[in-house]
């Protein structure tokens, strides 16, 4: 009995030794196919296809779950406990310690069929982290990489990392601010594979930072109440490379994100957001015109250029739309009985300088790049106005407009004095509309943020109040698509790539219908929300010189996030010919890409090729459409060498031809000749006119 009752507490004070072990030891998590296994350290020990028995994580580096940056300096964790919640199947909590700093961090866990979620709770003791990165995740996978999306992939398998919020932003971060000018790094090519990675930042304190990029130093930056790194949130999953797409919808409703559906289809499965588009600024007295121009080339939507008095309010402007709201639904009734959508488009957060944001009482939100303050009093009248320092005056890089806010006054002014006493010169008193005043001495001089456009901009507070106007405006009137162009523009809250997320979410959740959106930036978060990225701006050239290499180098990274192939924009004068539209569409079919066709009424009243233009247009987007370019015709459209001309030869049949320049004597044409015609029809599956879907 003696030895029994020996080995039983021996046996129970081995068990509490080992206790701690136990609790800290590894863990496996199943996402979708994807093995995930966290070791007793904190670190992601293992990302193994449980399917195909194949290893993707890079074994030879370090790969913490989440690194934590506290005073200044990063750390991982040095250990990690694991418990199940009871009574909540596939929940789980994690805790992280980080000795040196002496935290901890909590993470909930969560199983879905597709994913695991990996949710910061809190961090203890509180508001003692900066910043927090998800990763980087090293992986022996990245023949294609998702540098938006967040997806690294070959033939066989995908492994990806989808950010949860718009808190979660994708990438590393590389400045004060939170932002990556470049197009994405939540998944990023690195030698032998690629890295997965996302971050947030504390913003719940006051800040300064090298704001847009660094254009504006050390700018003051408002606290955001409440907002920690708690509440950052990512998806790991992996799945079969086919399936990828797939997967990644079943994560937005599980974790209900974003998620448009266009014509009763998920929006990224949907061909309807790769269609072309004409961009003409139609009125009440020109709809009818321009929407018979839109229907003949069969095109998806009529776009507005100039739709809004101001950027800011977005209000209708009476130039077009006399009768307000009311005149405008007249016109989508006429687009909608041709099957034609409307849209209009918009700068983002640009505010115009005769918008009431500016004008006559400025809002106390326009973004502020620093303040000084008056060393004395002035009247209303001095045109010469002292500051304690010129500071953010003499930004002469990145200063257009030139004003500074005093109280409820706006002042422009010439220059500041680069020595002691330092005086604004040549001050306009009461610019734009507003009151000149006198002001005391002590009273704030805040220098206003503005852009080469001539405009200025909001800070973090006003930008979600112009989404929701936006939103507001497009739910009065029914329009269905905008580009968020200059949506770089959110930096000028100083938060980063938070602010650009942000701003696109609030539009979104306002509205109350789908309203198809293209950007020239791209954020991952926001790619739930994008149905497009559509640029190439066709001011500096005609159809093949202006930008027409960034255009073909972005198929690609379309091809990479899953987004469908769009060649920007391209315009049609008066003096546009049959050869250059159809340069173009050839690349368009090459790439199965869309494109925008911007021009005026003007222009389309004025070529004498018009008819001629819009029917080659109708009918290379319906064999684009249809898919019915042989694969090795298909590389040749995509040679911007190459010319081809596409003739109909009956309803679903047209002759393909190759098209030849004879140089002959300077001064001359070039004299085209075609060669033999390859014969192009609709396959028995197609339906005439209609749209695959891009899962097919």
């Amino acid at each position: 009995m003696r030895l029994r009752s020996f080995l039983f507490t021996t046996c129970l004070c081995w068990l509490a030794g080992c206790l701690p072990q136990f609790l800290s030891a590894q863990h496996v998590f199943k996402a979708g196919d994807l093995n995930i296994t966290i070791s007793a350290k904190g670190a992601v020990s293992s990302l193994y296809d449980r399917v195909r028995e194949k290893e993707y994580l890079d074994l030879e580096l370090p790969s913490p779950l989440l690194q934590v940056k506290v005073g200044g300096q990063w750390e991982i964790p040095s250990m990690a406990r694991y418990t199940e919640v009871k009574g909540d199947p596939g929940s789980g909590i994690l805790i992280l310690t980080f000795s040196k700093s002496n935290i901890t961090v909590t993470v909930r866990t969560y199983r879905s069929p597709t994913h695991m979620r990996f949710e910061m709770l809190s961090v203890s003791p509180a508001g003692r982290v900066d910043l927090v990165v998800w990763g980087p995740y090293p992986l022996k996978i990245g023949e294609t990489t998702g540098e938006i999306i967040g997806v690294a992939r070959n033939r066989d398998f995908a492994v990806g990392l989808q950010v949860l919020n718009a808190k979660t932003l994708g990438g590393y971060p590389l400045n004060d601010e939170g932002s990556d000018p470049s197009r994405g790094n939540t998944a990023k090519k690195s030698i032998g594979g690629s890295i997965l990675q996302a971050f947030s930042m504390d913003r719940s304190r006051p800040r300064r930072v090298d704001a847009w990029w660094g254009q504006f130093p050390d700018m003051p930056v408002l606290p955001v109440e409440g907002e920690t790194t708690e509440g950052s949130a990512i998806a790991l999953f992996g799945c079969e490379a086919g399936k990828t797409l797939e997967t990644i919808g079943q994560i937005e409703l599980a974790e209900k994100l974003p998620h448009p559906v266009v014509d009763g289809v998920w929006g990224k499965m949907s061909a309807t957001p790769g269609r072309s588009y004409l961009i003409a600024d139609y009125s009440e007295s020109t709809v009818d015109e321009l929407l018979a121009c839109t229907k003949r080339a069969n095109l998806r939507t009529l776009y507005h250029m100039n739709a809004w008095k101001s950027w800011g309010h977005y209000e209708l402007d009476s130039l077009y739309f006399p009768n307000g709201t009311d005149g405008f639904k007249q016109c989508l009734a006429k687009a909608r009985a041709l099957g034609i959508m409307l849209g209009a488009h918009t700068l983002t957060d640009f505010i115009n300088t005769g918008d009431p944001y500016v004008t006559p009482i400025p809002d106390g939100r326009l973004a502020v790049t620093g303040y000084s303050r008056l060393p004395g009093d002035i009247s209303d009248s001095v045109t010469v106005i002292g500051v304690e320092s010129p500071e953010y005056f003499n930004n002469t890089k990145a200063n257009w407009l030139h004003t500074v806010r005093i109280g409820l006054e706006l002042i422009q002014y010439d220059s500041v004095t680069p020595v002691r006493p330092f005086t604004l010169t040549g001050c306009k008193r009461g610019a734009f509309g507003t009151k000149a005043a006198a002001h005391r001495q002590g009273a704030e001089v805040a220098k206003l943020m503005d852009h080469p456009y001539k405009v200025f901009l909001p800070n973090l507070a006003l930008q979600q109040e112009i989404a929701a106007n936006l939103a507001r405006r497009f739910n009065e009137t029914g329009l269905e698509q905008m580009d968020f162009d200059g949506h770089e523009g959110c930096l000028s809250s100083g938060q980063g790539d938070y602010a650009m997320e942000l701003f696109a979410k609030t539009f979104y959740d306002c509205l109350d219908h789908t309203v198809l959106n293209g950007t020239s930036n791209s954020e991952p978060f926001y790619w739930h929300i994008n149905s497009y990225c559509n640029w190439g701006e066709p001011w500096n050239g005609g159809f093949t010189e202006s930008m027409q290499q960034y255009r073909l180098d972005n198929q690609g990274l379309f091809d990479q996030n899953f987004m469908p192939h769009m060649l920007g924009w391209y315009l049609l004068t008066e003096k546009t010919t049959l050869a250059e539209m159809e340069w173009m569409l050839a690349r368009a079919a090459g790439y199965n890409a869309g494109f925008a066709m911007a021009t005026s009424l003007e222009s389309l009243r004025k070529n004498p090729n018009t008819g001629a233009l819009l029917d080659a247009i109708r009918e290379w987007e319906k064999c684009r459409l249809n898919l019915v370019f042989p694969g090795e015709i298909t590389e040749q459209l995509r040679d911007p060498k190459r010319e081809f001309h596409l003739e109909k030869t009956a309803d679903s049949t047209w002759d393909l031809y190759p098209v030849f320049r004879d140089e002959v004597a300077p001064g001359d044409a070039a004299r085209l000749k075609r060669g033999r015609a390859v014969k192009i029809s609709l396959l028995p599956s197609s339906v005439p006119g209609g749209l695959k879907s891009r899962q097919e």
